[in-house]
């Protein structure tokens, strides 16, 4: 089980974005937080690196889907507070809606029989 624990799930391209958007739908959060919930809501599966991370938090905000601001985190020190916007809100319920019709038909691939009932 060890072996198996070290396997990570990799994301597929697009993902992170909407993993990032829906992180924030529960409240502002800097990079460290929105890398921490992801991993812990998927329970260690997904671990999200600063080099991939703070990448797609800056084409987030370009695009207007979060806005940022500098504030004092927890621990005293100065971070960068992501909040989704309207538009992010937006673009999370179409992603995830894509997501699940997405999932639907993979399901239908690996599973043909369970999909004709």
């Amino acid at each position: 089980m060890a072996a198996k624990k070290q396997e990570r799930m990799d994301l597929l391209q697009g993902t992170l974005d909407m993993l990032v958007l829906r992180t924030l739908l529960l409240g502002e959060l800097h990079g460290y937080g929105i890398a921490q919930s992801i991993r812990q809501n998927s329970a260690e599966q997904l671990l999200i690196e600063a080099g991939s991370l703070y990448p797609a938090l800056q084409r987030l905000e370009l695009q207007k889907l979060i806005s940022a601001k500098w504030q004092i985190s927890g621990t005293g020190r100065r971070a960068r507070f992501y909040r989704l916007t309207a538009a992010g809100r937006r673009k999370l319920a179409t992603s995830m809606s894509r997501w699940d019709e997405f999932v639907a038909a993979i399901g239908m691939v690996l599973h043909p029989a369970e999909s004709s009932k």
